[in-house]
């Protein structure tokens, strides 16, 4: 291992290069002679220089990091002129775009402070929001398509540790939150790649059950919950790791505990309250509310934020539809941890989800294949926005309803039963 440069002496280094590892190994199992594009925030460049050794150790073709700074976003929203909130970098994205549709490999880092925007104004923020979704379309259409072999990770930051432990000191913080990482991303002890293969099989047990179910619809039964989700029409479960469309099977979230489908965008009704607050933007959404009539949602309350949720509604025809449902057991280890972490790569693990906005092709029987008219014409949604929110608890119940009304207990008490 090289040296150990610029490691805050609070995030255990050889715990970090395990992470780097499996990043490489399980999250992306990149190919030789493959390239990658990474995206980071600067302060993660310790962990961006690991994964750079990593891959190059695995054969890797170039690895191309794109770093992001605090600092510098700040000073747009302070600085920047009125117009430029309407505006993205575009050509950057078509050329993300270009490289996915030429099989390079796809990481992103996340360890950004979760409100680093909650003092701006929220209108630029919304804008500016709207104007890099947009722009964003081309590459993330790659992504969500899965055309590509991607994988997430996350990188303790000073900035995101002080928001998840205000009451210590900073160093401490970033220990603890380093620790939190390490112990959900499986690296915290020896042999983690061989542990995210036994954590897979248990989750292809899953998607296989529920494959071979072919419920017609969920429902939900908790407090303040009575939702019926129908699935999406050839709908598929998956969970772990899957398979691109480039042939390469990776686990796109490290951690997961999820398993998960596509949703019947029309086929959604009753209403739902969230379990954990959703950290948006920089706005903390709490005690969500919302009624869905044939899909979608036609009353939304929240305790706090709930200007942003209905702008978030607002954002197109499809934001107030499903786009994803989420099984993911109150046992989970994220939930044991009980700390919210203001991250959905983190949050969306500790409890049974669903996500508003964009669906996921991958999620039907031959997904590959479909063109976006069959996709829409089976229930799937289609978005620019993809927000997952928690309505799992303990105290959630779920019964898979087949299409002759016949029920079979799925979860009981938040477990699966």
């Amino acid at each position: 291992m090289t040296a150990q440069r610029n490691v805050s002496p609070s995030i255990d280094p050889v715990k970090l290069d395990r992470l780097a590892e499996v990043a490489v190994k399980i999250g992306l199992r990149l190919q030789p002679g493959q390239d990658l594009l990474l995206t980071a925030p600067s302060v993660a460049l310790p962990l961006v220089r690991r994964i750079a050794e990593h891959a190059y150790r695995a054969g890797a073709g170039i690895v191309t990091p794109f770093l992001s700074d605090e600092e510098i976003t700040l000073a747009r929203y302070r600085y920047g002129h009125n117009e430029s909130f309407d505006r993205a970098a575009g050509w950057l994205y078509e050329g993300m775009a270009k490289a996915f549709a030429a099989n390079t490999a796809r990481l992103a880092i996340v360890g950004d402070n979760p409100m680093l925007l909650s003092g701006e104004d929220p209108a630029k923020v919304a804008r500016a929001s709207k104007a890099n979704s947009i722009a964003y379309q081309p590459a993330l259409e790659k992504i969500v398509n899965f055309d590509t072999n991607w994988n997430i990770i996350a990188y303790p930051s000073p900035s995101w540790a002080r928001q998840v432990f205000p009451d210590v000191p900073e160093d401490v913080a970033i220990a603890k939150l380093a620790d939190a990482i390490f112990a959900a991303s499986r690296v915290d002890q020896d042999g983690a790649v061989a542990a995210w293969e036994k954590h897979n099989a248990v989750l292809r047990e899953r998607t296989d059950w529920l494959n071979g179910q072919r419920f017609h619809a969920l429902k939900y039964s908790g407090p303040g919950t009575d939702l019926t989700i129908g699935l999406a029409d050839g709908h598929e479960w998956e969970g772990g790791a899957s398979t691109a469309k480039n042939g390469i099977t990776c686990n796109a979230n490290i951690p997961t505990e999820e398993v998960f489908t596509t949703p019947h965008c029309r086929r959604v009704s009753g209403h739902v309250v969230s379990s954990k607050p959703l950290s948006y933007q920089g706005t903390l959404i709490d005690n969500i509310a919302v009624r869905f009539e044939e899909g979608r949602i036609v009353e939304a309350k929240a305790s706090r934020g709930e200007e942003v949720l209905k702008k978030v509604l607002d954002t197109d025809e499809g934001a107030a539809r499903l786009g994803e449902v989420a099984l993911v057991p109150h046992s989970s280890p994220i939930s044991k941890s009980g700390l919210l972490f203001f991250n959905t790569l983190f949050d969306e693990n500790a409890a049974s989800h669903i996500a508003l906005g964009q669906c996921y092709s991958k999620c039907f029987v031959g997904g590959d294949k479909l063109t976006p008219q069959q996709i829409a014409a089976q229930g799937g949604n289609k978005s620019l926005i993809h927000i997952d929110w928690m309505i799992g608890s303990a105290e959630t119940d779920i019964d898979g309803i087949h299409a002759d009304g016949r029920r079979v207990p799925v979860f009981r008490k938040g477990e699966w039963a």
